[in-house]
């Protein structure tokens, strides 16, 4: 008799389905996994026996064979051990197996019998309810795996409350989702002191999720800018939250099965891997560029990072997502993020200080933000020269609109993009192309006509012709003005070609 329980594997954000199967046979007793298990799946032999045994249920002096199908899917995690054992279980006759046919289930054993949290409880749910079965998980996990709605979530703190949930003794109520998070933090754009050119960059990269680089020396505000960038930016949308938690479920970052409305914003170092920053390792895991998805990148010190990550970047902020190619695995991730990144305009960072920078400027200069290739600085829709901000500045008190006021028109500019983009893939103007771009944001006659000069003047690629385009319809968004006009155009050719940097 060959007894079946379900569960998943994790390939990407995907949770494709596994069938666990169970044969007792005549021959020498053992206990053996085949299926393309990883070293954390063969282990779960030891794990179920044990905790197997701390019920008193001792296994039949028979060989076991588990098989993990379809056999050639490669399997890794500890999240095998609740299905395996349930697949035994209904082997050996303690627990219906119709029951355990008809659900999905995943956890992790102690070697008591408890059940621990495991990751990609979301993905799972979602995979049950597209079976039509219920999902078993860890207790810890039961209010993440309930948001999916969609399909009824059993969390038990045991294996032993399983068996009596399976044998009608008590059953396991429905798990209920955990609460909707709605992080607040303290840091608001006034703290800033001046920078108000700065801060009217931040407010049009929010408002259109357009990619941000800002340049000056060192103290001028750069990182304190960033850091505040997440208080005016919208929360996500039902649909975006659960994008992104689903990816968050699979890299353990949801904490209580709480879904967050705050859009992420990741602040990898400048020492971190390329593997850490797109994706890859063992079992090719999501990178930073994943974890950020609808949210914001920031690169702090963006020439510090060494060339071949900053180049792996190239492709996932024109397409929105990333493939992590490996020798065993061919991964897809979804990544629209927003690039912003922060550098000084040379290794001492004093370039426009004649005082206090080094024998080498303006060379050094050159040099510094040559580390940035010509394609990637090219894809920035906003570049900013931050210039320092006087000690006597400092003293001054608290200048221009508050957090929550940048926060309002960023909203609403985000409101008219959703309408004027609906059925279409774009979210935001900085997702808008051919047609659909040409058809937003052509400017006035007075407007092209000044994009033309400055295109030709500056040569200004195709990518970065439309990239103004992008940041003019923001602007104009903002502003509340359905036609993009020359003044529109003009702010933002003064972002895409400051002067320090067109002469880098």
């Amino acid at each position: 008799m060959v007894a079946r329980a379900h569960t998943v594997a994790f390939e990407g954000v995907e949770a494709r389905p596994v069938e666990v199967q169970c044969a007792l046979s005549s021959g020498m007793p053992g206990f053996a996994i085949v299926g393309l298990p990883d070293k954390a799946v063969s282990e779960a032999r030891e794990r179920v026996r044990a905790a197997l045994s701390t019920m008193a249920i001792a296994l039949p002096a028979r060989k076991i064979t588990i098989n993990l199908s379809p056999a050639d899917l490669p399997k890794e995690g500890s999240h095998f051990d609740l299905p395996i054992a349930l697949a035994l279980l209904a082997a050996i006759g303690a627990i219906p197996e119709e029951e355990v046919a008809g659900t999905v289930s995943l956890g992790e054993l102690s070697l008591d019998g408890s059940l621990v949290a495991v990751n990609g409880a979301l993905p799972a749910a979602m995979t049950a309810a597209a079976q039509n079965r219920a999902l078993i998980v860890p207790k810890a996990c039961g209010a993440e795996a309930a948001w999916v709605g969609a399909t009824r979530v059993l969390a038990a703190p045991t294996l032993a409350a399983v068996i009596r949930h399976f044998t009608g003794q008590a059953p396991l109520d429905p798990a209920e989702p955990g609460e909707v998070r709605e992080e607040t933090g303290d840091r608001d754009l006034r703290d800033v002191k001046g920078q108000e050119r700065a801060k009217r960059a931040l407010e049009i990269a929010a408002a259109g999720r357009h990619h941000l680089l800002m340049v000056g020396s060192p103290g001028s505000g750069k990182s304190m800018l960033a850091a505040r960038l997440p208080s005016i930016l919208p929360p996500l949308a039902p649909a975006e939250a659960l994008e992104t938690s689903m990816i968050h479920s699979l890299a353990g970052l949801i904490a209580e099965g709480g879904i967050s409305r705050t859009r992420p914003f990741r602040t990898p170092h400048h020492t971190a891997s390329m593997a850490a920053i797109v994706g890859g390792g063992r079992g090719a895991k999501p990178g930073e560029v994943s974890l950020a998805h609808n949210g914001v990148l920031f690169l702090d010190e963006l020439p510090e990072f060494p060339r071949p990550v900053l180049e792996t970047l190239r492709q996932p902020v024109e397409s929105g997502e990333v493939m992590v190619a490996r020798a065993n695995a061919h991964v897809r991730y979804p990544c629209r993020f927003m690039l912003v990144a922060a550098a000084n305009p040379c290794k001492c960072g004093h370039l426009a200080d004649p005082a206090r920078a080094c024998a080498r400027a303006p060379a050094c200069g050159e040099d510094y933000l040559g580390r940035i290739s010509g394609p990637l600085m090219d894809r920035f829709d906003l570049r900013l020269d931050v210039p320092p901000v006087a000690f006597t500045d400092l003293e001054l008190p608290d200048s221009g609109d508050t957090s929550s006021q940048v926060a309002a028109r960023v909203i609403h500019a985000r409101a008219v993009q959703a309408a004027r983009f609906e059925g279409s893939t774009a979210r935001a103007n900085a997702d808008a192309e051919g047609a659909v771009l040409n058809a937003v944001a052509t400017p006035d006659a007075e407007g092209r006509e000044m994009l033309l000069k400055a295109a030709e003047r500056f040569g200004l690629s195709a990518r970065g012709y439309h990239r103004v385009l992008r940041v003019a319809r923001t602007i104009a968004d903002l502003a509340g003005e359905p036609q993009v006009r020359r003044p529109h155009v003009a702010e933002a050719l003064s972002y895409r070609l400051p002067a320090s940097l067109t002469l880098a």
